[in-house]
């Protein structure tokens, strides 16, 4: 699981790297980016609700991608 320093990092450079949470999820909207502004668990609601997947999968998702980001 992504620490929460890791998340911490995401969520101060959001603005900087949606465009890599739009390379990995592209269903999400610009509006939809802005109202998640870095917050995990608004970005996990969003992927619940567009992609049909349980939180905890969701959650999976977010940490695998925050991972692997070079932050």
């Amino acid at each position: 699981m992504a620490t929460t320093g890791n998340w911490d990092k995401v969520s101060g450079k959001w603005k900087q790297i949606t465009g890599e949470v739009k390379k990995q999820w592209g269903t999400l909207t610009d509006d939809e980016l802005m109202e998640i502004n870095g917050d995990r668990e608004i970005l996990a609601g969003k992927l619940q609700e567009k992609y049909g997947i349980a939180k905890e999968q969701a959650n999976r998702q977010i940490d695998k991608w925050a991972d692997k980001l070079k932050l």
